[in-house]
């Protein structure tokens, strides 16, 4: 009995622990990679502002080929967008819709995890020497909650890994052709 409560006692200590060290963590969570793509912007954008296009380069589809994406009825730009489905945990469920386009400059948009909330994403393409700085951001509130602060730590691992090979993807794309 004595073992029981030594644990429960352990435990106690843990989840207080946790629910403290929450308090000093940011509720914004903002995951950022960038690439120098050898290609002008003019290139580059249409692989990111057309959203049937993604598929040619996401990391997701990659991680589950028979994801299935439906596509909104704009193609491209402001109101574009496309929702997907997966058995794969790691991808889930969501809908992404363009919110703002400025033509080989910037794409912005909002990404609906369903049930982990909304996050605003950015790709930023930045003339460079021979080519293009392509940076691709997201924003996520995490809110309150001790867990989901916590969870906010390895956002940047999580996330931050599929960004470069989302990336690496279409420079591969862009150099090919």
């Amino acid at each position: 009995m004595q073992a029981f409560f030594i644990l429960l006692g352990a435990l106690i200590v843990l989840v207080l622990g946790l629910f403290i060290f929450s308090l000093f963590l940011p509720p914004m969570v903002k995951v950022e990679r960038s690439l120098m793509i050898p290609a002008p912007a003019a290139r580059i954008f249409p692989l990111i502002n057309v959203v049937r296009n993604w598929e040619l380069w996401s990391p997701w589809k990659e991680l589950d080929p028979d994801i299935a994406i439906t596509y909104g009825e704009k193609d491209s730009g402001a109101g574009a967008s496309y929702s997907w489905k997966s058995h794969n945990r790691n991808i889930g469920t969501g809908h992404m819709t363009i919110t703002e386009s400025r033509p080989e400059q910037y794409i912005a948009t909002d990404t609906d995890f369903m049930r982990m909330g909304i996050a605003k994403g950015a790709f930023r393409l930045d003339p460079v020497g021979e080519g293009t700085l392509v940076s691709w951001s997201m924003t996520c509130n995490m809110g309150q909650h001790p867990l989901r602060k916590v969870m906010g730590l390895m956002m940047d691992k999580w996330v931050g890994q599929d960004f470069e090979k989302g990336l690496e993807g279409i420079k591969r794309l862009v150099v090919r052709n």
